[in-house]
C-alpha cells in the first residue's frame, strides 16, 4: 500500500471518527433535551405552586432538590436556548424522568396540570365555600365571596345573593390553579346547565318548582340525615307541608338561621329566632339553600316518596334514623319520647 492511498485512509478514518463523534454527541444533546436528563431522587413525580413574580432561580432550586440532573452542561444549554425569562404561575407536575424541554418549555409557556377541586356537603355558609375554594386555588376567599354578594354579577347566571349556592355542587372538578373567581364561576354554571338538563327541569316543574327550589328543599333534606334511604321520604313530607301551606318546621332551618351549626338540641328560642331563614316563623322555602348539596340528594327531591308524612323526629334510640308519622298525636308522642332521652343524656344544647 502506497503512502499516500495510507494517508488517505487515514484522513478518511479520521473524518469518519470525527463525524461519528459530532453525531453520537449530538444525539446524546438531542436525547437529554427531549428525553432524559433530570432523575427523581425518590423515583416519584414531583408538583410545585409557582406563585407570581417567582424567580426562576427559585423554581430551579425547587426542582434541584427533587431531581439529579445527568448533564450539568446540556442543561445549562438548554437553559439558554429556551430563552425562558420568568416561570408563568400554576401547578407544574413534572415526571421521574424528563428532559431539559419538559421543564423549560411547559415553565415558559405555562404549561400546568390541572389540580383536583374537592368541596362537600358540610360547607354551609359563603364564608365557608370561599375559603375551602380559596384553599385550593390561587384566588383569595375575598374575590369569591365578593363575586358570591355581588347581584348583577350572579344575574346573568340566573342567580341572586341567596341562590349563588346553587351553583355549587359537592364533587370533584379538574380544574386550573390559576383560574381567576370569575373564570371558577363560569366553569360551576356550566356544569351547573349540564345538571339540570332537560329531565331535571321538567321534573322540578312538576313538583311546581325551580331547580333553585329543589336545591334549597334538598340542602334541607341532606341537613336532616345522613341516611339516603331517608332523603326521598323526607323531601316527600315537606312537599306535603308546602301543599296545604303548612310551615315547613325545619329544625336545619333553625339552626343556619342562628349560625348555631354545633347545636345537638334546637330551642325554642332558636326556632322563633326572626330570620327570613327559619322556617318556623315564615312559610314556604328559605330564600337560598342553607348548605351545598350533593346531585344524589337532590335526585332524591326530584323522586320524592308520596306518601301522607307530615311529621318526623328523631328516632328516641339515636340510630340517626327517624320516625315518621301521619298525624300531629302520634308524632308527639315520639317527640316526648325523644325529648326524655335527650334529657337523659344531658344534652341541653
Amino acid at each position: 500500500m502506497t503512502t499516500t492511498k495510507r494517508n488517505i485512509i487515514i484522513i478518511a478514518a479520521t473524518v469518519l471518527l470525527f463525524l461519528l463523534s459530532v453525531g453520537l454527541y449530538q444525539g446524546m444533546r438531542r436525547y437529554r433535551y427531549t428525553h432524559k436528563n433530570l432523575i427523581s431522587l425518590d423515583d416519584k413525580e414531583h408538583g410545585y405552586y409557582i406563585y407570581p413574580n417567582c424567580s426562576l432561580d427559585s423554581v430551579f432550586d425547587l426542582v434541584k432538590a427533587d431531581y439529579k440532573i445527568l448533564s450539568n452542561h446540556a442543561y445549562r444549554k438548554d437553559l439558554i436556548r429556551s430563552q425562558i425569562r420568568s416561570a408563568k404561575p400554576g401547578y407544574y407536575l413534572f415526571p421521574a424522568e424528563m428532559g431539559n424541554r419538559t421543564l423549560f418549555l411547559r415553565l415558559r409557556q405555562g404549561e400546568q396540570t390541572p389540580v383536583k377541586l374537592r368541596f362537600n356537603y358540610t360547607v354551609r355558609t359563603n364564608e365557608q365555600l370561599a375559603g375551602k375554594l380559596a384553599s385550593q386555588l390561587l384566588t383569595d376567599s375575598a374575590s369569591i365571596i365578593a363575586l358570591l354578594q355581588d347581584d348583577k354579577f350572579l344575574s346573568q347566571y340566573g342567580m341572586n345573593t341567596e341562590t349563588a349556592r346553587c351553583l355549587f355542587m359537592p364533587d370533584t372538578y379538574e380544574v386550573y390553579w390559576t383560574m381567576t373567581a370569575e373564570q371558577l364561576f363560569e366553569r360551576m354554571h356550566r356544569d351547573y346547565r349540564r345538571f339540570w338538563n332537560e329531565r331535571r327541569r321538567a321534573e322540578a316543574q312538576a313538583l311546581g318548582l325551580t331547580p333553585q327550589q329543589v336545591y334549597t328543599l334538598a340542602s334541607i333534606v341532606t341537613s336532616e340525615t345522613t341516611r339516603a334511604q331517608e332523603y326521598p321520604i323526607i323531601a316527600g313530607l315537606y312537599l306535603n307541608r308546602m301543599r296545604i301551606g303548612m310551615h315547613l318546621q325545619a329544625c336545619p332551618t333553625a339552626v343556619y338561621a342562628t349560625r348555631k351549626f354545633t347545636a345537638r338540641r334546637v330551642t325554642h328560642a332558636m326556632t322563633q329566632f326572626k330570620s327570613p331563614y327559619n322556617t318556623y316563623i315564615n312559610p314556604g322555602l328559605p330564600p337560598g339553600p342553607i348548605r351545598v348539596t350533593q346531585a344524589e340528594v337532590i335526585d332524591s327531591t326530584l323522586h320524592a316518596t308520596k306518601s301522607k308524612y307530615l311529621y318526623m323526629c328523631a328516632n328516641p334510640d339515636f340510630s340517626g334514623t327517624h320516625v315518621f308519622s301521619e298525624s300531629y298525636s302520634k308524632h308527639s308522642a315520639t317527640a316526648h319520647q325523644y325529648q326524655r332521652e335527650l334529657n337523659k343524656r344531658k344534652i341541653r344544647k
